[in-house]
């Protein structure tokens, strides 16, 4: 057994929290995503979709841990739009669309330091809603309506398609809430190209919102950028990391002071291959270690040796965790998570330094998988040769009175 520096030994377990078969409402679970509370309480949720298309008939469904990810309430679906839920016109154009179906999409929860834990989803890709849960996720007030914030962007960009996140997304040092957004003109490949990221905030609990300036624009060079991660660096700037279509194949970095405004000019991180795929990004700081820690399928296939064609996506397999000391300019750890077919991911820390990825998996290709595993680490599992890669933890869903 490989001990640590520190004596720590390293290990590892898996579990799956959402598994194709296991609800015969749904065909395919999607969108993972985690966060750690105020209290220390683990929220896991993903966009479970009857139908697989991202136009589907989709709910959202959340479980909670309260040791560490360790077992887990049943999955309960949070979401529900009491008005009139009209299909987004751009989605009639595409084929097989089925009008009765209603599409609430990409979640993003942000855990509040006062235990708050905020939460933002559109609907059809047209209108946004913000809720909040003040119990860890047992319960939610009534969604609100904030889509007047994702208009004020129309002045720049004329959006016809719109998406928060995905993932977890952050409260900065001010107390600011702060969500990485992406907008379409719907004219592209599933209704959802061209693209441009931006971010939505709010100073004030989340009672109101508004809209950021465009941080990365679509052009020659930066292909279709759109879901995106955040993370407050050490000096209270704040990074985003950003899926794209660029022929670079790599992720796009911006950053700002404040998080909506002055963004730097967009630069491809060598390091962070881009397949197409979302990835997660999240601060680790625990003991005497201020990390970054990035996760994503680190592989293009035929695309390093040229041959990836711009906005073609590759396989979505070897998610890889990787780990940045100096704030995101380097990365200079990568540990392979999930060799086979790996999908998005969302990662996570524990209070007590536990790391937590969510991601999807599956037995073959695909963009989706046949399940979302959560994967729990150490630090030094993370920081082990491959080969000493240690103690695997025995972990079934398990149970938690919700």
């Amino acid at each position: 057994m490989t001990q640590s520096a520190r004596g720590v030994e390293p290990f590892i377990g898996k579990q799956n929290l959402f598994e194709v078969g296991d609800n015969p409402d749904f065909d395919l679970y999607h969108i993972p995503g985690i966060v750690v509370t105020a209290k220390g309480t683990v929220l896991a949720w993903c966009e479970a979709r009857h139908g697989g298309g991202d136009w589907s008939d989709i709910r959202v469904l959340l479980r909670r841990s309260e040791d560490d990810g360790k077992s887990w309430s049943p999955p309960e679906s949070i979401v529900e739009v009491a008005d009139p839920k009209p299909k987004n016109p751009f989605a009639l154009r595409l084929k097989n669309v089925n009008t009765s179906h209603v599409t609430y999409n990409n979640p993003v929860l942000i855990a509040d330091r006062d235990g708050t834990v905020h939460m933002v989803f559109c609907l059809e890709y047209m209108r946004a809603f913000y809720q909040k849960s003040e119990d860890d996720g047992r319960s939610w007030s009534e969604p609100v309506e904030i889509t007047e914030a994702f208009n004020q962007f129309k002045k720049d960009y004329p959006w016809k398609v719109l998406a928060t996140g995905p993932n977890h997304s952050i409260q900065l040092q001010n107390g600011r809430l702060l969500i990485p957004v992406w907008l379409s003109t719907g004219e592209g490949g599933n209704a959802h190209r061209p693209s441009v990221t931006s971010t939505i905030y709010s100073d004030d609990g989340g009672k109101t919102w508004q809209a950021g300036e465009i941080a990365v624009p679509n052009t020659e060079e930066w292909i279709n950028p759109n879901e995106t991660v955040a993370v407050e660096l050490s000096d209270g700037r704040v990074m985003l990391n950003v899926r794209n279509e660029s022929k670079k194949h790599r992720r796009l970095v911006t950053i700002s002071e404040d998080g909506i405004s002055g963004w730097s000019t967009p630069t491809f991180d060598e390091s962070l291959l881009e397949p197409i795929c979302m990835g997660g990004l999240v601060r680790y700081d625990h003991g005497d270690e201020n990390l970054l820690l990035f996760s994503n399928p680190h592989n293009l296939d035929g695309a390093r040796k040229g041959k990836a064609e711009p906005g073609k996506s590759r396989q979505r397999k070897n998610l890889s965790v990787k780990i940045s000391s100096d704030e995101g300019n380097s990365w200079a750890t990568s540990k392979v998570l999930e060799p086979g077919p790996s999908m998005y991911s969302d990662i996570a820390v524990t209070h007590d330094g536990t790391i937590l990825c969510f991601y999807g998996t599956g037995k073959k290709p695909g963009f989706a998988g046949d399940a979302l595993t959560l994967a729990r680490f150490n630090l030094e599992w993370l920081q082990s040769p491959d080969k000493a890669a240690s103690s695997s933890e025995d972990e079934s869903s398990g149970s938690l009175n919700p």
